[in-house]
């Protein structure tokens, strides 16, 4: 496979030398050039041979460069290649549990092991070539973000219904040996690869130590739009606890052996088990924050420090108000209580948004909708300022799941709107003055 050159900069090293835009590159240095891995890693070199494809006529152009210098070739697309889709149908799929009429990118199911380096995505290996896994050992591209759930070959295959999900788990295997650091996801579903069979597992994996250096265990999510899906339940109280025991056994004994955890819980774990979180320390390096390990210590440690450097005498306050998901909330009114105990002047509302969109029995703010925002503060108080979480919106901080804009929000409920980062610092000056 080859790519096509979408345009040269100009003066760059290849338009002087004479490659052209709808050249196709086939290869550099004898290498073929499938994507931006293969690009950037061949490319890097003081001396090259690239081998151009024009109109059926290969041409070979000798390029002397200091090492690393940009090429000054331009791609359709950043990855220079389709983004891979998802192979698999997990039972516990979220994406499949989303309602019609939704923007269409949020039905996408990537699976590609280059968004894993890049971005922080999670693969199933199920997805991954030949081509890649050496390329990932050769390369030495690090960290890979995997999502294992299981390492029994039997339930993998049925929890992905994909009979390839099984073997796909030699290549967590290969790439261990190989080197390559790995970040672990475990969606866990109560009775299906909880219990006995996370304990196999944490033993499996933990035996790959220090290859896999972290994993992660983070609760299935169950909406109201499961018809036709398979029968699955939330975590309650009992065995979220249950769960979280067996974890921190774990965690203590890795800490014991090998001086770090390892494995941890995530947050929705304690919350949903009514357990008080670890503080900060506990989470060391806070390697897996995107599946949510930690991150509510890491807010409220962070708010802590923030409110100790801020001086106690202040003339004016902004009137402000937090609207945020279910799970988050006690939280959240535990931190503007400790702002309030230092300013008792302070002006800030907390608000819980239930989530009546997708189901209660979903509550962390990421998944919180306009209309519901809409209709559980239209009657509210909100002062100057309403505080919601950047995680809300998409990446561009621009637009909610339904499409609501923050110049919705702001036109319907008559506020101004600060978007905030999972940052205690932040959340501070915000709650003071208005200012993130």
């Amino acid at each position: 496979m080859s790519v096509k050159v979408v345009s040269v900069e100009k003066d760059s090293v290849c338009q002087k030398i004479g490659i052209k835009s709808n050249d196709i590159l086939v290869s550099i240095n004898g290498n073929e050039i499938v994507d931006v891995f293969d690009y950037q890693f061949y490319a890097a070199e003081g001396k090259l041979q690239i081998i151009i494809d024009r109109n059926g006529e290969i041409l070979t152009f000798n390029v002397k460069k200091e090492p690393f210098d940009d090429l000054g070739l331009e791609f359709s697309s950043y990855l220079m290649d389709e983004q891979r889709r998802c192979r698999n149908n997990c039972i516990f799929c979220f994406i499949d549990q989303l309602p019609k009429g939704l923007r269409e990118s949020l039905y996408f199911k990537d699976d590609d092991s280059r968004l894993s380096f890049l971005f922080g995505n999670y693969i199933t290996l199920t997805n991954i070539t030949e081509h890649e896994i050496d390329r990932i050992i050769k390369m030495h591209i690090s960290p890979i973000n995997i999502s294992v759930h299981t390492t029994n070959p039997e339930l993998r295959c049925k929890m992905m219904n994909n009979r390839f999900a099984g073997d796909a788990l030699k290549v967590l295997y290969r790439l261990a040996e190989g080197g390559t650091k790995l970040n672990c996801q475990l969606v866990l579903c109560p009775e299906i690869n909880d219990g006995d069979e996370l304990k196999r597992t944490l033993d499996d994996l933990i035996s790959l130590y220090p290859a896999v250096q972290s994993i992660a265990a983070v609760p299935l999510g169950v909406t109201k739009y499961r018809d036709g899906l398979a029968n699955l339940t939330p975590y309650d109280e009992k065995n979220a606890r249950e769960t979280i025991e067996i974890i921190e056994k774990y965690a203590d004994n890795c800490y014991e052996k090998f001086g770090t955890r390892i494995v941890f819980a995530a947050d929705e774990f304690y919350l949903k088990a009514k357990l008080p979180l670890p503080d900060e320390s506990y989470y060391e390096d806070f390697a897996q924050l995107d599946n949510g390990v930690g991150i509510c210590s890491l807010l409220k440690s962070e708010f802590v420090d923030a409110c100790e450097c801020e001086e106690a005498e202040r003339d004016s306050f902004a009137k402000s108000t937090i609207a945020t998901g279910s799970a988050a909330y006690p939280l959240i009114c535990e931190l503007v209580d400790i702002a309030k105990k230092k300013w008792h002047n302070l002006e800030c509302n907390v608000y819980e948004i239930k989530n009546e969109f997708f189901g209660e029995s979903i509550t962390v703010a990421g998944l919180v909708t306009g209309k519901d925002l809409f209709s559980q503060l239209k009657d509210k108080k909100l002062g100057e300022y309403l505080l919601l979480p950047s995680c809300m919106f998409r990446a561009q901080g621009d637009i909610m799941l339904d499409d609501t804009s923050v110049e919705d929000i702001e036109s319907a409920l008559g506020v101004t709107v600060k978007i905030i980062q999972n940052d205690g610092y932040e959340l501070l000056s915000a709650i003071l003055d208005g200012e993130n």
